[in-house]
């Protein structure tokens, strides 16, 4: 799952993935509000999961290191699978 979350960083950033690990810093790499937006609309695809997202509080989801998109995956996968 990382390394599908760091592809699809990467490509958002027009980086190589290979200069992405768990601890690198969105912000740091230039991640903007437009950036993250299409982020959580690639991994709603990729995982076909739902991620709840409001834009005007973009600024409180725990986006701030690609580990922090792992768990966010992680959390939407788990709501999908029945209890």
């Amino acid at each position: 799952m990382l390394e599908q979350i760091k592809a699809i960083v990467a490509k958002q950033l027009d980086r190589e993935p290979s200069t992405l690990d768990e601890n690198s810093d969105l912000a740091e790499a230039g991640y903007e509000s437009l950036d993250v937006i299409e982020t959580v609309f690639a991994l709603e695809e990729a995982f076909k999961i739902d991620i709840p997202f409001n834009a005007n509080a973009a600024e409180e989801m725990e986006m701030r290191t690609v580990g922090d998109i792992v768990i966010l995956v992680e959390k939407a996968l788990a709501k999908q699978k029945p209890a």
